[in-house]
């Protein structure tokens, strides 16, 4: 078993590092990093937001690419906004997992319990000023990557309208279904409309794109937002990945059934994991102080083992192949 707080995984490659973000500071909407195009035209409203945690590199390539690369909307709107900017500033390489928050999880605080309650840290203050973007948005893509050198995967509350659009992208082709919502929050995309059953939202998805400091995460964050604008008619579509090419790679989904939030610093893992791993039903997966982690069901596959045990963050989530969508 690992010591408690031992990092059993070798350092990460930084192949991707912060770059100067100060000239995208000045939006259009009267919030810092926020920045909307209009077209004129009848259409959807998309939102490609990166930065929702400070160490996760890849969502701000690709906005700066669509900023970079003037991509302008041939209907309805885009708004391109980077998200936990004062996080991502505070990147240290020495220590480059530290700076995916300053103190709240600017993922885990979508819910009017946390926007109007009392509370306040630097993530509370800047998701009060996006809340109106969020709100706005049609359709929502969030760029996310993982610690580990993982398949890229979506990730979304399980209604008709993600998993459509889901399903009509090549890329990933792994999804993670959450019926009941995450377990630890409410993120960015169960926020107001967008985390109801039966409402006039669209689709709302996170997207996990790989590792954090790889460019070939960075490369797909690219991708699939270039693929995610196309599907609604913003842009053309160039990108080779097709639904045709959807359609001949089927997708694999699946459940969430339990997110662990780790409650005592001794948190362990059975063996060092990374994700994706199986454990048959009962099996042991880990342990949270006293308390035994096992698996719910045959075939259970961990998403997202936590890399270093933090209390109060999440440990682990466990779910359960679906098949193929």
């Amino acid at each position: 078993m690992t010591t408690p707080h031992a990092d059993p995984h070798p350092a990460p490659a930084l192949e991707v590092l912060p770059r100067d973000l100060s000239a995208y500071r000045r939006g259009n909407v009267g919030i810092d990093y926020v920045h909307r195009f209009e077209s004129g035209k009848p259409g959807p409203h998309v939102l490609i937001n990166g930065l929702t945690h400070g160490n996760e590199f890849c969502g701000m390539v690709a906005a700066c690419h669509l900023l970079d690369n003037g991509v302008r909307p041939l209907r309805g709107t885009l708004t391109v906004s980077f998200a936990n900017v004062a996080a991502y500033e505070s990147f240290d390489p020495a220590d480059p997992f530290k700076s995916r928050q300053i103190e709240h999880n600017l993922n885990r605080v979508w819910s009017s319990e946390w926007l109007d309650g009392p509370q306040d840290s630097v993530e509370l203050r800047r998701a009060r000023e996006l809340r109106p973007v969020v709100a706005a948005a049609d359709h929502i893509l969030d760029i996310h990557s993982t610690s580990q050198d993982v398949v890229p995967f979506w990730v979304y509350p399980h209604f008709a309208r993600n998993a459509a659009v889901a399903s009509a992208l090549p890329l990933p082709d792994v999804h993670l279904v959450m019926p009941k919502g995450l377990g630890s929050g409410c993120p960015v995309i169960q926020h107001g409309r967008h985390g109801e059953p039966d409402s006039n939202a669209g689709a709302a998805l996170v997207v996990e794109c790989g590792q954090h400091f790889l460019q070939a995460s960075a490369d797909r964050a690219i991708r699939v937002s270039m693929a995610f604008l196309a599907h609604f008619g913003l842009i053309e579509r160039a990108d080779p990945l097709t639904a045709a090419s959807a359609e001949a790679s089927p997708h694999q989904r699946f459940e969430l059934l339990r997110t662990h939030v780790i409650r005592n610093p001794d948190f362990r893992f059975v063996r060092p994991l990374k994700g994706f791993e199986r454990f048959a039903a009962g099996e042991l997966i880990g342990h949270d102080g006293d308390e035994a982690i096992t698996a719910p069901c045959d075939d259970c596959t961990v998403f997202m083992p936590a890399r270093v045990p933090i209390v109060g963050r999440e440990g682990v989530y466990l779910t359960r192949p679906m098949g193929e969508a």
